[in-house]
């Protein structure tokens, strides 16, 4: 029976590595390994792929491919929803995934914005939802434990909330006296709908992987086509027109 429960957990891993395959691309030569400090075994070894490598296995299998990120203000904490899509010019509700992820200040880290944070966790999830990462026992996860930090290579500590839409479990509430110590942090500014605009990705294939802000500086008679001629998605177009009417504000 041992032998048979083995034989089929190994096809089913092999089916799961087939999922989004690329030809010439294994995804686990990136994995890196952690240990699972909550594990039955205490200490497992495990691996996990991090969300950068995510990014670049989805670009190798849907080079035209979009990952929208939107992110607003909590009151303690900044909430990242990121959508993948097959497809630049794919409509807003047709995604191949979705998830939502939050993140706040760590009092002992006040150099690593939440912002980022939230937005790289809901990225990394939405990706394994899509079948980047599930192979292995964590992609685009955060762990209780250490675990290697995607936004500057540094080890994760505290109690991050993390979770797909629908299943976010409360942080566990600080001692007195660690409320007493810490200090508020500064909220960070919002950004104005002219430098959202500016961040949004262009769709144009011959500039895949630039913002609109970028393509403005390279190329303005792509940014104009775009305001006027792209139908993919609403979204979009509404940001490129918005920079164009500032650029012709901004020459008058």
């Amino acid at each position: 029976m041992t032998t048979d429960n083995t034989q089929a957990k190994q096809t089913a891993m092999e089916a799961l590595q087939k999922i989004n395959a690329v030809e010439g691309f294994d995804p686990s030569a990136l994995a890196v390994e952690y240990t699972d400090l909550n594990s039955a075994n205490g200490g497992e070894k495990r691996l996990r792929l991090p969300v950068m490598v995510q990014i670049g296995w989805f670009r190798l299998k849907y080079p035209e491919g979009r990952i929208a990120v939107s992110v607003t203000a909590g009151k303690d904490c900044f909430v990242a929803t990121a959508r993948v899509y097959p497809h630049y010019s794919a409509p807003v509700d047709q995604f191949l995934a979705e998830a939502t992820a939050s993140r706040g200040y760590l009092p002992d880290k006040p150099t690593v914005s939440p912002r980022e944070w939230a937005q790289t966790a809901a990225v990394g999830i939405a990706l394994r939802n899509a079948g980047f990462g599930l192979q292995f026992g964590a992609a685009g996860d955060s762990f209780d434990a250490p675990a290697v930090d995607e936004l500057g290579g540094i080890m994760w500590s505290g109690n991050p909330v993390d979770a797909s839409i629908g299943s976010a479990p409360p942080p566990p509430p600080a001692a007195p006296a660690a409320q007493a110590a810490l200090k508020p942090q500064p909220q960070e500014p919002e950004l104005s709908p002219f430098e959202q605009a500016l961040k949004v990705s262009c769709p144009i294939a011959k500039y895949s992987g630039k913002t609109l802000g970028e393509v403005m500086q390279i190329d303005p008679k792509a940014l104009y086509w775009v305001a006027t001629k792209f139908t993919g998605n609403a979204e979009i177009v509404a940001a490129a027109k918005l920079i164009c009417d500032e650029a012709v504000k901004t020459t008058a």
